[in-house]
C-alpha cells in the first residue's frame, strides 16, 4: 500500500462514532494492521512519558512487543531511568504516532511489571546479540567511553561462551493498563476527529473531543 495514498484516503474518510469498535484493543488492532500494511518504518515504536520524583517529566521511543486485553508491553532495563521513574510514579502515558497516516493513538494508564515467566518468553526470542545487549548496558548510566561498553560486551561473551544466553535479574517487561486510549485521525483544516475511550469499571465510554 502506498503510505501518501491512504493518508489522503482516511483524512477524506475521516473517524465517524458509528465505525469505531466497542473495545479499544480492538479497534487498536485495527488501526495497527493497517500501519503494518502501509509498512511504515517501526510501526510499533512509541513515545513513552514518565515523571520523576521532582515532578520532571521524561520521554523516549520504546518499541511496543506485545498487547492484548490486559494492556501495553514493552521491555526495559528494571535500573533504566524510565524503570526507576514507573516504580516510583507508576502513571505514564503512550504515544504511537503514525504521521504518515495522519494517526495518533495516545494511551493514558498505569504501568507494572510483567511476571519473570512472561519477561523470559520473550527474552528466549530475542537475537544472541540482544540478549549479550542486555546484559552488557549499565542503561541510563554515565560512561567515559564507547570502548568500555564493548569491554563490557566481550566480557559477557566470554562469560556465557557457546552456551545459553539467560535472563538477567535485571530485565524484563512492564505492561501498561490504559485508563484511557484516544484515536485521532487527521481531517482537513485542522478540523480533525477525536475519539477518547474512557474506562469505567467493565466497560468504557466513548466520545468524541473537539479537535
Amino acid at each position: 500500500m502506498d503510505p501518501a495514498a491512504l493518508r489522503e484516503q482516511f483524512m477524506a474518510e475521516g473517524l465517524d462514532r458509528d465505525a469505531l469498535a466497542a473495545d479499544p484493543v480492538d479497534q487498536f488492532q485495527r488501526w495497527y494492521q493497517q500501519a503494518i500494511d502501509a509498512r511504515l518504518p517501526e510501526p510499533n515504536a512509541l513515545s513513552l512519558a514518565t515523571v520523576d520524583p521532582d515532578g520532571q517529566p521524561s520521554l523516549r521511543t520504546v518499541l511496543l512487543k506485545l498487547y492484548d486485553a490486559d494492556g501495553f508491553v514493552f521491555f526495559t532495563n528494571y535500573e533504566s531511568r524510565k524503570a526507576r521513574q514507573m516504580d516510583h510514579n507508576d502513571r505514564v502515558a503512550l504515544l504511537f504516532p503514525w504521521v504518515a497516516l495522519a494517526r495518533q493513538v495516545k494511551i493514558l494508564g498505569r504501568a507494572a511489571r510483567i511476571p519473570t515467566a512472561e519477561s523470559l518468553k520473550y527474552f528466549a526470542t530475542r537475537p544472541r546479540g540482544s540478549r549479550i545487549g542486555a546484559w552488557s548496558s549499565p542503561q541510563s548510566q554515565v560512561i567515559s567511553s564507547r570502548s568500555l561498553l564493548e569491554e563490557k560486551v566481550a566480557e559477557i561473551k566470554r562469560r556465557f561462551g557457546d552456551g545459553e544466553v539467560p535472563l538477567p535479574h535485571f530485565w524484563g517487561g512492564y505492561r501498561v493498563v490504559p485508563s484511557s486510549i484516544e484515536f485521532w485521525q487527521g481531517r482537513e483544516s485542522r478540523l480533525h476527529d477525536r475519539f477518547r475511550y474512557t474506562r469505567e469499571q467493565d466497560a468504557w465510554r466513548i466520545e468524541r473531543l473537539a479537535p
